[in-house]
């Protein structure tokens, strides 16, 4: 599928009524788990498109540019407050929040299994497992809050136990900032990873920055505080990996394509036939945007589109999926490892003066008012031991216990691993 090569229609009749805004919602109930983090992803997808041509328009002096960026980005804005529109109005922020993070896990854990470039693998599996832990402590929170299983939310396709513990993801800024591609010779598949994933991260650090306000008790604000901070540094770690050598207009051709490969991933593995046929009608609507972001590239810079995509051939469609032995192979290999400048290090091999060890002592100085250690410990008193979903056991040993909650591994040298 080449989506340079499909029909456009006029920017002008995309523009959509309020009947079409307000399609029917997935049943929560009886949906897929992975219909809910599809629809998830794609909100996402859009939220990065529009504030990125709000950026683009606020550092541009042409209006002309700027009005076709308007239309342009009204018509993106139309697409997000559809998908937006899906989500049911009984599905609850807390059951959302676990459809978020299913989303992070595995997502993160496709990406990494296709990604040819070894630096931006490494990326990818060193921030999977820390929302992998937070899908555990947001379990935790609907079990004590709602009495729900987590489990029966994200299907039993993604597995709910300690990752590495979020007390351990609080890192010096100066470490999340990585070395970024160059775009003339990175792979496409590379690229596409790249901007999927920065997008779905700062979806989720927004909707936890809203969310937390609004949580019904102190416990949850806390927590979506926490795990919101810690999606800020994922928001830092991923995003440095853009190239930031690409021109506004290049950047537009490049989001406009992931977006046209994304709905059409979307249609091509989609289960509910009502929710597919949105899928369709977007992929369609983003082809026409598509065209006329080219378009703007060589009008204004005097460059080809497949000097941003090459042949413009989309890779094989992105599958979500269960990942559970990829999680688990990561978990067994990388858990004490924290990050450090552009690389990553076992935390064990940190020098004392680390600037990891000195952010840790101020922000985590009383380890009990760390509010992602304190949900599993006031889980335990409540219920005499912790909630999760496992296929077997942790791979690491000490974070098999249900009865207490490990503070050490990835954060301190004491930590000494047993795997198996």
């Amino acid at each position: 599928m080449n989506p340079f090569y499909e029909k456009a229609q006029t920017l002008e009749s995309l523009i959509m009524d309020w009947k079409t805004m307000a399609p029917k919602p997935y049943n929560k109930c009886e949906a897929n788990p992975y219909t809910r983090t599809r629809v998830i992803l794609m909100n996402g997808t859009e939220f990065e498109q529009n504030w990125f041509m709000h950026m683009f328009s606020r550092n541009c002096p042409d209006n002309e540019a700027r009005r076709e960026l308007a239309l342009l980005r009204r018509l993106e804005k139309q697409q997000q407050m559809l998908i937006s529109a899906l989500k049911p109005t009984d599905e609850t922020a807390l059951e959302h929040t676990i459809g978020y993070e299913q989303l992070a896990v595995d997502l993160t854990a496709q990406l990494a299994q296709h990604e040819p470039d070894m630096y931006v693998k490494n990326a990818l599996d060193f921030a999977l497992l820390e929302d992998f832990d937070h899908l555990y402590r947001y379990a935790d929170l609907m079990s004590m809050d709602t009495g729900a299983k987590a489990e029966n939310y994200v299907g039993r396709y993604t597995e709910i136990m300690p990752g590495r513990p979020t007390i351990s993801h609080h890192r010096h800024p100066f470490d999340s900032v990585k070395y970024h591609i160059d775009n003339k010779t990175a792979e496409l598949q590379t690229k596409l990873c790249v901007g999927i994933i920065t997008a779905a991260e700062q979806q989720t650090m927004n909707y936890y920055m809203n969310v937390n306000g609004f949580y019904t008790n102190d416990r949850g604000r806390r927590l979506y505080q926490e795990i919101g901070m810690v999606e800020e540094q994922h928001v830092t770690h991923y995003g440095s990996l853009l190239d930031p050598k690409a021109t506004w207009f290049e950047n537009l051709v490049m989001r406009q394509y992931t977006e046209c490969y994304l709905y059409y991933s979307c249609m091509q593995t989609e289960t509910d036939e009502n929710i597919k046929r949105i899928w369709q009608m977007l992929f369609e609507q983003e082809i026409s945007h598509l065209h006329a972001a080219a378009k703007m590239l060589e009008k204004y810079e005097g460059k080809h589109w497949q000097s941003v995509v090459g042949s413009g051939e989309f890779p094989k469609p992105l599958m979500l999926t269960s990942n559970i032995d990829y999680v688990r192979e990561v978990l067994s290999a990388t858990v004490q490892n924290t990050a450090c400048r552009e690389g990553y290090v076992c935390v064990n091999d940190l020098e004392g003066s680390a600037d990891f060890f000195r952010y840790q002592n101020t922000v985590n100085n009383d380890v009990k008012q760390v509010v992602s250690h304190t949900v599993i410990e006031d889980h335990i008193r409540k219920f005499g031991e912790d909630y999760r979903f496992e296929t077997a056991k942790n791979p690491i040993e000490e974070l098999r216990s249900r009865v207490k909650d490990n503070t050490d591994v990835g954060r301190t040298k004491t930590a000494i691993l047993l795997r198996g």
